[in-house]
């Protein structure tokens, strides 16, 4: 059995058409066919994964890796449940607070809040990621947070504000893959961690693995993996870490790659 580990947004969802290409649906079924898994690895938490009901209408989706390694599951069974401590999360929302700028705090579950909308905030989760409206809390953010566990902070502040915060934190990490935000999740949290504990549950091996993406959040992945593949579309530091270097996301790039490799 072989494990293929897929990120969404760039690699099988185009930003283009916010939708999978016919060939990626072929691909999967093809991985299916020969009784492999199909992993989703996701900066996104459960709640905002809006773009895949047609693969899993379809039972091609094995497995959950989220909020970048900090929530994984098969089914009901929880793999990995790392979430950001409470003292780093006071210290990031009075940064925040502080700077003014947007942030969206992300659970396990289906809750999610947003503070301070912005038009960077607009582009990246209506425009380019075609994410429903998430609203505003009612409630001031400590009220809203002080008893719930949370797993990632999408803060929209530079790579200069990156570094000053990073200061103040010592139980949290950071992961970013556009200049307008970046990731907050909990210390020791990559999808790399996701796929080990894929891995370990299913007992493959690890030169059994492949690992596709775009952004800097799928380096880990695709550096650990037996083979990394990156998108035609990827940063170029994606590119670098990778095997091989496939098409787009709207150039058939999963199904080339794929076939490329030989796995059908």
């Amino acid at each position: 059995m072989k494990a293929y580990f897929f990120d969404i947004d760039g690699t099988l969802v185009s930003f283009k058409t916010h939708g999978i290409p016919r060939s990626t649906i072929e691909a999967l079924h093809r991985i299916k066919e020969q009784n492999n898994l199909v992993i989703i690895a996701t900066g996104r938490p459960k709640s905002i994964i809006n773009n895949l009901d047609q693969l899993d209408d379809l039972g091609l989706v094995d497995g959950y890796i989220t909020m970048n390694g900090g929530y994984t599951y098969v089914g009901d069974k929880v793999l990995t449940s790392n979430p950001i401590p409470h003292e780093d999360m006071r210290d990031i929302i009075s940064f925040t607070k502080q700077l003014g700028v947007t942030s969206v705090y992300m659970f396990e579950n289906e809750e999610k809040y947003m503070v301070r909308e912005s038009e960077r905030y607009k582009y990246i989760f209506y425009d380019l990621l075609n994410i429903a409206y998430i609203p505003c809390s009612d409630e001031s953010i400590e009220e809203a947070l002080a008893d719930r566990t949370l797993f990632q902070i999408t803060a929209f502040i530079s790579k200069e504000q990156e570094s000053v915060l990073a200061q103040r934190l010592k139980g949290s990490a950071f992961t970013r893959w556009h200049p307008y935000f970046l990731d907050i999740i909990g210390k020791g949290n990559t999808k790399q961690k996701g796929i080990e504990a894929i891995c370990k549950y299913f007992n493959i091996k690890k030169e059994d693995t492949f690992a596709f993406g775009d952004g800097g959040n799928d380096i880990s992945m695709i550096q650990y993996a037996g083979t990394g593949i990156a998108m035609g579309n990827a940063s170029d530091d994606v590119k670098t870490a990778a095997d091989i270097v496939t098409d787009s996301v709207d150039d058939d790039g999963i199904f080339n790659a794929l076939k490329k490799l030989k796995q059908f």
